[in-house]
């Protein structure tokens, strides 16, 4: 069985390395055989991160990347295609692909939908606001990372829709030994992970944050925000790799994951909430979206959303390291469950599988 998959990103972008990427030598031994072709490069992401702008040349490369992969669509068993084929262009390619009998299972982990369905400019809605309704039509299985994405491709029409959530690997992830007793004791660290891009989402909890930030027993990390303005000064940055990703993240105390209760946000899959808890930290999120299925509130962490709420979930957390041990191993434990590549390595084999054969009609 021969996939092309077609990411938004190459290895560096978060989302085409969760939802593809991590998954390729797994289905490569069930005899999946999977040619990547990313959208936009590392290169482009690498500019981006460094605020040095979208250069054009990279944009145009992606098209012109697209249009090539296009002309070869015919000789893959199956196209698996993450989000659309052509951003801000009509679901043309999507109809061809329908039309010349080409399957393809398209795959979402944030509310792509609202760029088009809730841009500002008018004619950008008039012209594209149902594109990815048409693309999920048109597709043979819709992959969602979350009941929000799920529900919007059902109303779009599509034939079959399937939820898995965006997972680590439990290789990578491997059991976390206990945290050795400080001595002396060192601060206790109140961590996010991202990039300089979703930094932002920090903003709103400025507040609580900057306390964290001025209180000598504690400390704030930011992994992989660079130099991002986020209204809190003194925290602790450190830069990201994904060769240092677990490394880092078991540096943390308490893993957290602020977002705004708005449509975008509740599109997200709370993927940084599933990486603190492989790790076997306790979290603190807002509970917007897949957040409040993630986080059992008093079990594996907290779920806040005024900055009261957010400054004594803190403050419990950091106070009672046996309650962060306790909150740690249940979330390690719903991770395994439910949220590893192992736990849902089968569906989506069965789903790639399924996907390839001719549609019923």
């Amino acid at each position: 069985m021969r996939v092309l998959a077609l990411g938004r990103y190459d290895s560096l972008g978060a989302s085409s390395r969760v939802r593809i990427h991590q998954y390729l030598p797994y289905l490569a031994e069930s005899g999946i055989e999977v040619e990547t072709s990313a959208f936009l490069s590392n290169a482009y992401l690498e500019s981006l991160y460094k605020h040095q702008g979208r250069p054009l040349r990279h944009i145009a490369a992606a098209y012109f990347r697209r249009l090539w992969a296009l002309s070869r669509a015919g000789r893959f068993d199956l196209l698996w295609i993450e989000k659309e084929w052509f951003p801000w262009l009509p679901a043309l390619a999507e109809t061809l692909l329908k039309r010349r009998g080409v399957p393809y299972v398209v795959d979402y982990d944030d509310a792509v939908f609202h760029n088009y369905d809730r841009h500002r400019n008018p004619l950008f809605r008039a012209l594209l606001g149902k594109k990815i309704d048409k693309v999920m039509r048109n597709a043979e299985i819709v992959v969602a990372g979350n009941p929000y994405l799920a529900e919007r491709a059902r109303q779009a029409g599509a034939r079959r829709v399937e939820i898995i959530p965006s997972v680590i690997d439990l290789n990578r992830y491997p059991e976390p030994k206990p945290n050795p007793p400080r001595n002396p004791p060192g601060p206790v660290r109140i961590g996010w992970i991202g990039t300089p891009s979703t930094a932002s989402f920090l903003r709103p909890i400025r507040i609580p944050l900057q306390r964290v930030a001025d209180v000598p027993d504690l400390r704030l990390t930011l992994i992989g925000a660079g130099d991002t303005d986020i209204g809190v000064s003194g925290a602790e940055r450190l830069a990201w790799s994904e060769k240092r990703e677990y490394e880092l993240l078991h540096m943390l105390d308490v893993g957290i994951m602020p977002l705004a209760d708005l449509p975008w946000e509740r599109g997200k899959c709370g993927y940084k909430l599933i990486q603190y808890m492989a790790c076997g930290k306790p979290v603190i999120a807002s509970p917007v979206g897949v957040n409040a299925e993630i986080v059992e509130h008093g079990v594996n962490g907290f779920l806040a959303s005024s900055d009261e709420e957010w400054a004594e979930a803190i403050a419990i957390l950091a106070n009672d390291a046996a309650l962060r041990e306790r909150m740690g191993k249940a979330a390690r434990e719903k991770v395994v469950r439910g949220y590893s590549l192992q736990s849902q390595l089968p569906r989506l084999r069965e789903i790639l599988a399924s996907a390839c054969r001719p549609p019923r009609r």
